[in-house]
């Protein structure tokens, strides 16, 4: 016995380790009395020797392990997941998001996605043994990462519907904020070296660069107005005498003379006539001499410094009959930004007319009867994260005729019901601004009447092209003749 060497048995530390010493020597750690028997079996010294007890006798054995490996596991669980939902949005956004700014976002994203798959390998060694000195530091970074993301995920989630994913962002949020504070109260960074002045050299010169990134490239971009500007002009005109019709070649175009690339979802140009001392008054008080549209097909893309432009022929029965003193022209396009959303080729291609489109049910329910006809299809936000947040979405256009024609875009959820009141415009109004949507009218060319048919009838001949009322011209410069009878 005399030469027994002397086992001593330490106070429990936070997760109920007890560090065991053999002859003043670390030995290494138990959490249980069957472990120090292990222990002492395998260091050739019997169980029922004297042992020297500090922090608590052998009655004090603080481990609880079907609750350590319970928390440990759900946060290994949850971290897992977090960083399956990072690492997909980061790398879809990191390569297709459609603004720097966007992509950038991804690829941070896909980086927290990297260190969760680090915080669940480190939260095996954390809820286990404890080897490296790091791994508290490592778990808490995890969980701030889930804190962020959660977070994030409601906040944006903020005047949508409630859906799946605000539960799990909810569920997640609440995890975090537990698991946060338990690991504070643990002081999980004792041990690593100067945790300060490590946490204070790395957030700070992030913070900073990250405000100045998300203001350059994504707050200015943002609010960035799309500067589209359109017209019309009347040029030649000419007698037609074989068909008793004054032929006007009109040239209508858009520009984007701007920084932000465009859709244009739909255009129309119009002439209409009247008398000349009331162009002070409403476009209402004026006939339509015709209306048509120039920028074919729906949906085309206009990219900064990019011009569509038509010159179409208007052809007007009978002129000497006609009762107008001026005519004007006028054009009307309907843009959505290109950088916040993207718009498949078929929303151009696929038009269709109203009792077709009524036959899908509810969604048709706000397209009026006498609209000429419906674009419609599903588009995509401009991030990944944004088609989680609000779902994918459906964007529906319809021409509607008339003195002055229109065209009504709405916005919404694949299968909810058009929401779109031409008197309370506000129901849709919210949903189209968040995609950067705006009406560009531009200003009226008036010419007199009677001065356009002198000149008419100054030009021998006249174009001998023919067009139906309803036909269009085609994507480049070129003529189309409609025909209209005062």
């Amino acid at each position: 016995m005399a030469n027994t060497p002397e086992v001593t048995v330490g106070p429990p530390d936070d997760l109920g380790w007890r560090k065991v010493t053999i002859g003043h020597k670390s030995a290494g750690k138990v959490r249980s009395p069957g472990e120090l028997q292990r222990f002492l079996r395998h260091a050739g010294l019997e169980f029922g020797q004297p042992v020297h007890w500090l922090g608590g006798d052998s009655t004090v054995w603080p481990d609880r392990a079907v609750q350590r490996r319970t928390v440990g596991s759900l946060m290994f669980i949850g971290f897992l997941l977090t960083a399956c939902l990072l690492i997909r949005v980061g790398w879809t956004d990191g390569g297709n998001a459609l603004t720097f700014g966007e992509r950038l976002a991804g690829y941070t994203v896909l980086t927290a996605g990297l260190v969760e798959l680090i915080a669940a390998a480190a939260t095996i060694d954390y809820w286990h043994k404890r080897r490296r000195h790091y791994s508290g530091v490592v778990v808490l970074a995890g969980v701030a990462i889930v804190f962020i993301a959660s977070s994030s995920l409601l906040l944006l989630q903020i005047g949508e519907g409630f859906s799946g994913w605000s539960t799990i962002g909810i569920c997640f949020l609440a995890g975090s904020v537990v698991a946060g504070i338990e690991l504070i109260r643990s002081r999980v960074w004792k041990g690593f070296p100067n945790p300060r002045s490590v946490a204070i050299g790395a957030i700070i010169p992030t913070l900073l660069a990250g405000i100045n990134l998300a203001y350059a490239q994504v707050y200015v971009p943002y609010v960035t107005t799309p500067l589209i500007v359109s017209g019309a002009e009347f040029k030649e005109a000419s007698m037609d005498s074989a068909r008793a019709a004054m032929e006007v070649t009109l040239h209508v175009y858009v520009k984007n003379d701007g920084k932000i690339p465009v859709y244009v979802l739909g255009s129309i140009y119009w002439i209409r006539g009247g008398p000349a001392n009331n162009l002070s008054k409403s476009v209402f008080s004026y006939k339509s001499v015709y209306d048509g549209e120039f920028v074919i097909p729906a949906g085309r893309e206009l990219n900064p410094g990019e011009e569509i432009s038509q010159d179409v022929v208007v052809e007007i029965k009978h002129p000497e009959k006609a009762n107008y003193e001026v005519i004007g022209a006028q054009t009307e396009v309907y843009v959505i930004r290109r950088d916040r959303m993207t718009l498949p080729p078929e929303y151009g291609k696929h038009r269709v007319e109203v009792k077709e489109f009524k036959k899908e049910g509810k969604r048709a329910a706000a397209v009026p009867d006498d609209a000429e006809y419906v674009n419609d299809s599903r588009i995509s936000n401009s991030s990944e994260i944004l088609n989680i947040t609000r779902g994918r979405q459906r964007i529906t256009s319809w021409r509607i005729p008339g003195n002055l024609a229109r065209v009504d875009v709405a916005i919404t959820p694949p299968g909810d019901t058009i929401v779109f009141d031409p008197q309370r415009l506000d129901f849709s109004k919210r949903i189209l601004d968040r995609y950067g949507f705006s009406e560009v009218r531009g200003s009226t060319d008036w010419t007199p009447f009677k001065g356009l048919l002198e000149k008419a009838r100054s030009v021998k001949g006249g174009s001998t092209s023919e067009q139906t009322p309803g036909q269009t011209p085609s994507q480049t410069s070129g003529q189309t003749l409609g025909r209209s009878t005062p």
